[in-house]
């Protein structure tokens, strides 16, 4: 079973970027290649419980149980050693990824209060896009009543894109809200 974003993306994203991007190979197209889920967890140093409540909450929010990132240095003013638990990760791929991205667009982003849309300046220079969620309770998956803290993690968008330009021009059509300039 495809992804409905998957067959959009088919049907009537791929006829549109060759025409807005002159291309006449479907393989020269950018597409969706992951999408990267991050939090840190710097109350993980004094608090070994934020560690099993944020990895609660992720492998709610993508469906796929993520991975711990350790430090990889010690900083003394911050009493962290080098290996120390300091957040986690997941990264999706395939079917997972245009699912979430698909519930990211239609229904995460809209609830934001006074959401006028992302931001176009997100960009890193190759084609991949960051956006900062400053609560975990927008997603409809997570109950508000069994949360021990609001945490906020990056999604990170990874395109195949060449350019900044030709991965704005795929997300806009892919259906993401970015703001008016």
């Amino acid at each position: 079973m495809k992804a409905r974003l998957k067959e959009k993306y088919l049907t009537e994203v791929v006829p549109q970027l060759k025409a807005r991007l002159g291309y006449t190979n479907i393989m020269q197209l950018p597409e969706l290649e992951k999408i990267v889920l991050n939090i840190g967890l710097g109350e993980a140093i004094q608090d070994s419980k934020a560690l099993e409540a944020a990895e609660k909450d992720l492998s709610t929010i993508s469906g796929q149980r993520p991975v711990i990132t350790k430090a990889k240095k010690s900083i003394s003013p911050f009493k962290l050693r080098a290996g120390m638990p300091i957040g986690m990760m997941v990264t999706l791929r395939g079917k997972r990824m245009y699912d979430f991205f698909d519930k990211l667009v239609s229904i995460v982003l809209p609830r934001f209060r006074d959401f006028r849309g992302v931001s176009r300046d997100s960009f890193d220079g190759r084609g991949n896009y960051t956006l900062g969620i400053k609560e975990q309770i927008v997603f409809p998956e997570i109950d508000y009543d069994k949360i021990d803290k609001v945490r906020g993690f990056e999604v990170t968008i990874v395109t195949t894109a060449k350019n900044d330009d030709e991965a704005r021009t795929l997300l806009e059509l892919m259906g993401m809200p970015f703001r008016r300039t």
